[in-house]
């Protein structure tokens, strides 16, 4: 089994951070990858952040109202 970090990715060039909104997927849950599994907010519009991979999510590493720069950890997932 590995694990792989779900992380904030840039979508645009100005992009430095986002807001997380909702958790679309909880910690024990499968998930597909290029599945969404949880919504931001940036400075210009709401996005979802799909999963690198198939697995199970395993972590939450931020929570809902966490400000996350880009790049920046918001969870994991294990694969088998």
């Amino acid at each position: 089994m590995g694990r792989v970090e779900v992380t904030l990715p840039r979508w645009g060039a100005t992009m430095q951070e986002a807001t997380v909104i909702e958790w679309l997927k909880q910690v024990g849950e499968t998930v597909r990858r290029d599945e969404p599994i949880c919504v931001v907010e940036t400075d210009k519009v709401d996005a979802e952040v799909v999963s690198p991979a198939d697995g199970v999510l395993a972590a939450q590493a931020a929570q809902r109202d966490d400000v996350v720069a880009v790049g920046g950890p918001l969870g994991a997932v294990e694969t088998s």
